[in-house]
């Protein structure tokens, strides 16, 4: 049995198999880590804006009023977003650090809807027209351009990690996957 040529051809053409499916299983891993390091150059940018819009309205730890209210949550919220956008960098295949990050991100973005759109507006409007009217603050279009940036920066992480899920789920891949321990990713 061991002489036989057809076994040593098909011994061989398994070996190479194998081969070139763990190359392709960690160029896809590869993949999602790349994609997650642009989608964090975009998160950092975010947090320094963020840290800007922290300085330029400076809250005094005394008595705080609603919108002072609404400061320090957005400044908790971008400390919590930090946190965890440097745990998912040390763990950007973890679906318990990319559960923690999407959480942080709603969260902020939730603190700036309240802080970043009062800031420039003042108290509301007296009528709907001067609300229409009303340009959105340098923050708020600033904002919004990193939002974009990073929804963009998230898709293409998503894309990332649905191509490196499905390959190791696919039979044969997947008995590879389980051998040298790949586990599902989670999009953000």
């Amino acid at each position: 049995m061991w002489s036989s040529p057809l076994f040593w051809i098909v011994f061989a053409i398994a070996v190479f198999w194998a081969l070139g499916a763990y190359n392709r299983l960690m160029r896809l891993r590869s993949a999602v880590v790349q994609a997650f390091g642009s989608f964090d150059a975009h998160m950092v940018r975010l947090v320094a804006l963020l840290g800007e819009f922290g300085a330029a309205h400076a809250v005094q730890p005394s008595t705080l009023s609603a919108p002072e209210q609404e400061m320090a949550a957005l400044q908790g919220a971008t400390t919590q977003l930090s946190a965890s956008l440097a745990m998912a960098r040390a763990r950007p295949l973890q679906a318990d650090a990319i559960a923690a990050l999407t959480a942080a991100r709603d969260v902020l973005q939730a603190c700036w809807q309240k802080a970043g759109r009062r800031e420039g507006q003042g108290d509301p409007p007296p009528t709907a027209t001067d609300a229409r009217d009303a340009l959105p603050s340098p923050w708020q279009i600033r904002w919004d351009e990193h939002v974009q940036q990073n929804d963009q920066a998230m898709r293409v992480f998503n894309d990332a990690v649905l191509h490196y899920n499905a390959a190791i789920a696919q039979f044969p891949a997947n008995l590879l996957a389980w051998v040298f321990g790949f586990k599902a990713a989670r999009g953000l």
